[in-house]
Protein backbone atom coordinates (compact mmCIF):
# COMPACT_ATOMS: atom_id res chain seq x y z
CA UNK A 1 0.00 0.00 0.00
CA UNK A 2 2.81 2.39 0.96
CA UNK A 3 4.66 1.75 -2.32
CA UNK A 4 1.49 2.41 -4.30
CA UNK A 5 1.01 5.76 -2.56
CA UNK A 6 4.66 6.69 -3.16
CA UNK A 7 4.43 5.88 -6.87
CA UNK A 8 1.16 7.82 -7.13
CA UNK A 9 2.74 10.89 -5.46
CA UNK A 10 5.73 10.74 -7.80
CA UNK A 11 3.38 10.58 -10.77
CA UNK A 12 1.51 13.63 -9.52
CA UNK A 13 4.75 15.58 -9.06
CA UNK A 14 5.83 14.57 -12.56
CA UNK A 15 2.55 15.85 -13.96
CA UNK A 16 2.95 19.17 -12.10
CA UNK A 17 6.39 19.53 -13.67
CA UNK A 18 4.99 18.84 -17.14
CA UNK A 19 2.43 21.62 -16.65
CA UNK A 20 5.25 24.03 -15.69
CA UNK A 21 5.13 24.43 -11.91
CA UNK A 22 6.46 27.99 -11.32
CA UNK A 23 7.62 27.12 -7.80
CA UNK A 24 9.73 24.27 -9.13
CA UNK A 25 11.35 26.72 -11.55
CA UNK A 26 12.13 29.06 -8.64
CA UNK A 27 13.81 26.26 -6.69
CA UNK A 28 15.83 25.29 -9.76
CA UNK A 29 17.51 28.70 -10.11
CA UNK A 30 17.59 29.94 -6.51
CA UNK A 31 20.37 29.34 -4.02
CA UNK A 32 18.33 29.81 -0.86
CA UNK A 33 21.41 29.30 1.30
CA UNK A 34 22.55 32.86 0.57
CA UNK A 35 19.96 33.99 3.14
CA UNK A 36 20.95 31.48 5.84
CA UNK A 37 23.69 33.51 7.63
CA UNK A 38 21.45 36.58 8.10
CA UNK A 39 18.53 34.48 9.37
CA UNK A 40 20.86 32.63 11.75
CA UNK A 41 22.06 35.92 13.25
CA UNK A 42 18.46 37.08 13.79
CA UNK A 43 17.65 33.94 15.82
CA UNK A 44 20.94 33.24 17.58
CA UNK A 45 19.70 34.50 20.97
CA UNK A 46 16.24 33.00 20.77
CA UNK A 47 16.74 29.38 21.87
CA UNK A 48 18.20 29.08 25.39
CA UNK A 49 17.15 25.52 26.21
CA UNK A 50 17.28 22.23 24.33
CA UNK A 51 14.01 21.13 25.94
CA UNK A 52 10.82 20.92 23.93
CA UNK A 53 10.24 20.54 20.21
CA UNK A 54 13.09 21.54 17.92
CA UNK A 55 12.43 24.66 15.81
CA UNK A 56 11.46 24.30 12.18
CA UNK A 57 14.15 24.69 9.55
CA UNK A 58 14.57 28.46 9.26
CA UNK A 59 15.25 28.51 5.54
CA UNK A 60 11.99 26.62 5.05
CA UNK A 61 10.22 29.20 7.23
CA UNK A 62 11.70 32.00 5.13
CA UNK A 63 10.48 30.29 1.97
CA UNK A 64 7.01 30.22 3.54
CA UNK A 65 7.15 34.03 3.81
CA UNK A 66 8.10 34.18 0.13
CA UNK A 67 5.11 31.95 -0.68
CA UNK A 68 2.87 34.30 1.29
CA UNK A 69 4.11 37.28 -0.69
CA UNK A 70 3.86 35.53 -4.07
CA UNK A 71 0.25 34.48 -3.50
CA UNK A 72 -0.88 37.21 -1.06
CA UNK A 73 -1.92 34.77 1.66
CA UNK A 74 -2.82 35.44 5.28
CA UNK A 75 -1.09 33.29 7.91
CA UNK A 76 -4.07 30.97 8.38
CA UNK A 77 -4.52 30.51 4.63
CA UNK A 78 -0.79 29.86 4.26
CA UNK A 79 -0.95 26.96 6.71
CA UNK A 80 -4.02 25.55 4.94
CA UNK A 81 -2.51 25.86 1.46
CA UNK A 82 0.75 24.17 2.51
CA UNK A 83 -1.28 21.22 3.83
CA UNK A 84 -3.50 21.18 0.76
CA UNK A 85 -1.21 21.86 -2.24
CA UNK A 86 1.44 19.47 -3.47
CA UNK A 87 3.30 22.25 -5.28
CA UNK A 88 3.71 24.14 -1.99
CA UNK A 89 4.90 20.99 -0.20
CA UNK A 90 7.49 20.25 -2.88
CA UNK A 91 8.69 23.87 -2.89
CA UNK A 92 9.28 23.67 0.88
CA UNK A 93 10.75 20.15 0.82
CA UNK A 94 7.96 18.67 2.93
CA UNK A 95 6.61 15.14 2.73
CA UNK A 96 3.06 13.99 3.41
CA UNK A 97 3.98 12.92 6.94
CA UNK A 98 6.02 16.00 7.87
CA UNK A 99 4.81 18.58 10.37
CA UNK A 100 3.52 21.84 8.89
CA UNK A 101 4.11 25.11 10.82
CA UNK A 102 0.86 26.56 12.14
CA UNK A 103 -0.22 30.14 11.53
CA UNK A 104 1.08 31.33 14.93
CA UNK A 105 4.55 29.94 14.17
CA UNK A 106 4.57 31.71 10.80
CA UNK A 107 3.51 34.98 12.48
CA UNK A 108 6.19 34.70 15.16
CA UNK A 109 8.90 33.97 12.59
CA UNK A 110 7.99 37.06 10.56
CA UNK A 111 7.80 39.17 13.72
CA UNK A 112 11.32 38.10 14.71
CA UNK A 113 12.72 39.06 11.30
CA UNK A 114 10.83 42.36 11.47
CA UNK A 115 11.89 43.36 14.99
CA UNK A 116 15.53 42.48 14.30
CA UNK A 117 15.64 44.52 11.09
CA UNK A 118 16.66 41.43 9.13
CA UNK A 119 14.18 41.81 6.26
CA UNK A 120 15.96 44.88 4.86
CA UNK A 121 19.26 43.00 5.06
CA UNK A 122 17.77 40.01 3.22
CA UNK A 123 16.56 42.35 0.46
CA UNK A 124 20.05 43.83 0.17
CA UNK A 125 21.66 40.39 0.22
CA UNK A 126 19.59 39.25 -2.74
CA UNK A 127 20.45 42.38 -4.72
CA UNK A 128 24.14 41.65 -4.09
CA UNK A 129 23.55 38.10 -5.34
CA UNK A 130 21.92 39.47 -8.50
CA UNK A 131 24.92 41.69 -9.17
CA UNK A 132 27.24 38.70 -8.71
CA UNK A 133 25.13 36.84 -11.28
CA UNK A 134 25.58 39.70 -13.77
CA UNK A 135 22.28 41.50 -13.26
CA UNK A 136 23.70 44.92 -12.56
CA UNK A 137 21.55 48.05 -12.29
CA UNK A 138 21.78 49.49 -15.80
CA UNK A 139 20.34 52.12 -18.19
CA UNK A 140 18.92 54.39 -15.50
CA UNK A 141 16.68 54.74 -12.45
CA UNK A 142 12.91 54.36 -12.79
CA UNK A 143 11.11 55.78 -9.75
CA UNK A 144 7.43 55.41 -8.97
CA UNK A 145 5.01 54.61 -6.14
CA UNK A 146 1.90 52.51 -5.75
CA UNK A 147 -0.77 52.34 -3.06
CA UNK A 148 -0.91 49.19 -0.92
CA UNK A 149 -4.29 48.94 0.74
CA UNK A 150 -5.06 47.56 4.21
CA UNK A 151 -8.46 46.74 5.80
CA UNK A 152 -10.42 49.97 6.14
CA UNK A 153 -10.98 51.53 9.57
CA UNK A 154 -14.55 52.53 10.42
CA UNK A 155 -14.13 55.60 12.64
CA UNK A 156 -16.13 58.74 13.21
CA UNK A 157 -14.99 62.00 11.56
CA UNK A 158 -13.77 63.35 14.91
CA UNK A 159 -11.68 60.25 15.59
CA UNK A 160 -10.22 60.31 12.06
CA UNK A 161 -9.33 63.98 12.45
CA UNK A 162 -7.48 63.36 15.72
CA UNK A 163 -5.60 60.44 14.20
CA UNK A 164 -4.65 62.61 11.22
CA UNK A 165 -3.28 65.23 13.62
CA UNK A 166 -1.10 62.62 15.31
CA UNK A 167 -3.24 62.07 18.40
CA UNK A 168 -4.52 58.74 19.70
CA UNK A 169 -8.18 59.19 20.78
CA UNK A 170 -9.12 58.01 24.26
CA UNK A 171 -11.89 55.84 22.81
CA UNK A 172 -9.10 53.69 21.34
CA UNK A 173 -6.56 53.76 24.17
CA UNK A 174 -9.19 53.02 26.84
CA UNK A 175 -9.95 49.65 25.26
CA UNK A 176 -6.84 47.49 24.65
CA UNK A 177 -8.79 45.05 22.46
CA UNK A 178 -9.99 47.90 20.25
CA UNK A 179 -6.50 49.43 20.14
CA UNK A 180 -5.08 46.15 18.86
CA UNK A 181 -7.46 46.29 15.89
CA UNK A 182 -7.11 49.97 14.99
CA UNK A 183 -4.45 51.08 12.53
CA UNK A 184 -3.65 54.66 13.49
CA UNK A 185 -0.61 54.89 11.18
CA UNK A 186 -2.26 54.06 7.86
CA UNK A 187 -3.76 57.02 6.01
CA UNK A 188 -6.49 57.83 3.50
CA UNK A 189 -5.61 59.20 0.09
CA UNK A 190 -7.31 59.82 -3.25
CA UNK A 191 -6.16 58.76 -6.70
CA UNK A 192 -8.12 59.13 -9.92
CA UNK A 193 -11.21 60.18 -7.93
CA UNK A 194 -11.09 56.96 -5.89
CA UNK A 195 -10.38 56.84 -2.14
CA UNK A 196 -7.83 54.39 -0.70
CA UNK A 197 -6.70 53.52 2.84
CA UNK A 198 -3.28 52.10 3.59
CA UNK A 199 0.36 52.64 2.71
CA UNK A 200 2.59 53.36 -0.28
CA UNK A 201 5.33 51.30 -1.86
CA UNK A 202 7.94 53.69 -3.32
CA UNK A 203 10.44 51.88 -5.55
CA UNK A 204 13.48 52.40 -7.75
CA UNK A 205 13.79 49.79 -10.52
CA UNK A 206 16.55 49.73 -13.11
CA UNK A 207 15.53 50.20 -16.74
CA UNK A 208 17.25 47.14 -18.23
CA UNK A 209 16.19 44.35 -15.86
CA UNK A 210 13.16 45.88 -14.09
CA UNK A 211 14.52 44.71 -10.73
CA UNK A 212 13.62 46.70 -7.59
CA UNK A 213 16.93 48.12 -6.35
CA UNK A 214 15.65 50.32 -3.50
CA UNK A 215 12.31 50.89 -1.82
CA UNK A 216 10.59 52.87 0.93
CA UNK A 217 7.23 52.25 2.64
CA UNK A 218 5.16 55.17 3.94
CA UNK A 219 1.53 55.98 4.82
CA UNK A 220 -0.60 56.39 1.69
CA UNK A 221 -0.98 60.14 2.19
CA UNK A 222 2.77 60.73 1.82
CA UNK A 223 3.57 62.59 -1.38
CA UNK A 224 5.56 60.64 -3.98
CA UNK A 225 8.22 63.35 -4.11
CA UNK A 226 8.92 62.88 -0.39
CA UNK A 227 10.95 59.70 -1.05
CA UNK A 228 12.41 60.73 -4.40
CA UNK A 229 15.96 61.60 -3.33
CA UNK A 230 16.22 58.65 -0.94
CA UNK A 231 15.49 56.23 -3.79
CA UNK A 232 18.20 57.50 -6.15
CA UNK A 233 20.86 54.85 -6.80
CA UNK A 234 24.42 55.94 -7.58
CA UNK A 235 25.33 52.41 -8.72
CA UNK A 236 23.05 52.84 -11.72
CA UNK A 237 23.23 55.05 -14.82
CA UNK A 238 22.85 58.77 -14.06
CA UNK A 239 19.52 59.07 -15.93
CA UNK A 240 16.36 59.28 -13.82
CA UNK A 241 12.92 58.43 -15.23
CA UNK A 242 9.71 59.39 -13.40
CA UNK A 243 6.24 60.68 -14.11
CA UNK A 244 4.96 64.25 -13.75
CA UNK A 245 4.18 63.81 -10.03
CA UNK A 246 7.91 64.20 -9.39
CA UNK A 247 8.52 67.16 -11.67
CA UNK A 248 9.31 70.65 -10.41
CA UNK A 249 11.98 73.25 -11.06
CA UNK A 250 13.53 72.54 -7.65
CA UNK A 251 13.64 68.78 -8.39
CA UNK A 252 15.36 69.41 -11.71
CA UNK A 253 17.91 71.65 -9.99
CA UNK A 254 18.55 69.11 -7.22
CA UNK A 255 19.09 66.28 -9.71
CA UNK A 256 21.67 68.37 -11.52
CA UNK A 257 23.46 69.15 -8.24
CA UNK A 258 23.62 65.42 -7.44
CA UNK A 259 25.00 64.56 -10.86
CA UNK A 260 21.90 62.97 -12.39
CA UNK A 261 20.30 63.54 -15.79
CA UNK A 262 16.60 64.33 -15.56
CA UNK A 263 14.15 62.33 -17.66
CA UNK A 264 11.14 63.53 -15.67
CA UNK A 265 7.91 64.03 -17.56
CA UNK A 266 6.69 67.61 -17.31
CA UNK A 267 3.15 68.35 -16.22
CA UNK A 268 0.74 68.91 -19.09
CA UNK A 269 -0.03 72.50 -19.94
CA UNK A 270 -2.10 74.03 -22.70
CA UNK A 271 1.04 75.41 -24.32
CA UNK A 272 2.61 71.92 -24.35
CA UNK A 273 0.41 70.17 -26.93
CA UNK A 274 1.34 66.67 -28.06
CA UNK A 275 3.05 67.95 -31.20
CA UNK A 276 5.19 70.54 -29.40
CA UNK A 277 8.85 69.92 -28.63
CA UNK A 278 8.05 69.33 -24.96
CA UNK A 279 5.14 67.07 -25.86
CA UNK A 280 7.40 64.93 -28.06
CA UNK A 281 10.01 64.83 -25.29
CA UNK A 282 7.39 63.68 -22.80
CA UNK A 283 6.37 60.95 -25.22
CA UNK A 284 9.96 59.69 -25.54
CA UNK A 285 10.44 59.70 -21.78
CA UNK A 286 7.12 57.90 -21.24
CA UNK A 287 8.17 54.99 -23.45
CA UNK A 288 10.97 54.20 -21.01
CA UNK A 289 9.25 55.28 -17.79
CA UNK A 290 6.27 52.99 -18.35
CA UNK A 291 8.51 49.95 -17.82
CA UNK A 292 8.23 50.54 -14.07
CA UNK A 293 4.47 49.91 -14.40
CA UNK A 294 5.32 46.33 -15.39
CA UNK A 295 6.70 45.84 -11.86
CA UNK A 296 3.49 46.98 -10.20
CA UNK A 297 1.46 45.12 -12.82
CA UNK A 298 3.14 41.84 -11.86
CA UNK A 299 2.48 42.52 -8.18
CA UNK A 300 -1.14 43.41 -8.90
CA UNK A 301 -1.94 40.52 -11.24
CA UNK A 302 0.48 37.63 -10.70
CA UNK A 303 0.96 38.21 -6.96
CA UNK A 304 -2.78 38.57 -6.30
CA UNK A 305 -3.05 42.30 -5.71
CA UNK A 306 -1.64 45.19 -3.72
CA UNK A 307 -3.42 44.43 -0.45
CA UNK A 308 -1.92 43.43 2.91
CA UNK A 309 -3.50 42.39 6.19
CA UNK A 310 -1.49 44.21 8.85
CA UNK A 311 -1.83 46.91 11.49
CA UNK A 312 0.90 49.52 11.89
CA UNK A 313 3.70 50.93 9.78
CA UNK A 314 6.34 48.52 11.10
CA UNK A 315 4.46 45.42 9.95
CA UNK A 316 3.41 47.15 6.74
CA UNK A 317 7.07 47.82 5.92
CA UNK A 318 7.84 44.15 6.54
CA UNK A 319 5.06 42.97 4.24
CA UNK A 320 5.94 45.48 1.52
CA UNK A 321 9.62 44.55 1.79
CA UNK A 322 8.75 40.86 1.39
CA UNK A 323 6.52 41.71 -1.57
CA UNK A 324 9.40 43.53 -3.29
CA UNK A 325 11.82 40.72 -2.49
CA UNK A 326 9.41 38.05 -3.76
CA UNK A 327 8.95 40.06 -6.97
CA UNK A 328 12.74 40.25 -7.44
CA UNK A 329 13.09 36.50 -6.94
CA UNK A 330 10.33 35.81 -9.48
CA UNK A 331 11.88 38.33 -11.89
CA UNK A 332 15.29 36.67 -11.50
CA UNK A 333 13.79 33.30 -12.44
CA UNK A 334 12.21 34.87 -15.52
CA UNK A 335 15.47 36.56 -16.58
CA UNK A 336 17.36 33.27 -16.17
CA UNK A 337 14.75 31.41 -18.20
CA UNK A 338 14.89 34.02 -20.98
CA UNK A 339 18.69 34.19 -20.89
CA UNK A 340 18.81 37.96 -20.31
CA UNK A 341 21.88 39.20 -18.44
Amino acid sequence: MWNKEFVDLSARYKKLSEYGDPLERLNAVMDWNIFAPLIKVAFRKQRKSMAGRKPYNRLMMFKILILQALYNLADGQTEFQIRDRLSFMRFLGLGLNDEVPDEKTIWLFREMLTSSGTLDKLFGRFNSFLEQRGYMAELGNMIDASIVEVPKQRNSKDVNQKIKEGEVPSCITDNPHRAAQKDIQARWTMKNSKVYFGYKNHINADVKHKIVRKYEATPASTSDIHCFEVLLDKRNDSRVWADSAYYSASTEKRLKELGYESRLIRRYKSHFPDLSEQGRRNSRYAKVRKRVEHVFGFMENSMRGMFIRVIGISRAKAKIGLMNLAYNIARYEQLERLGIA
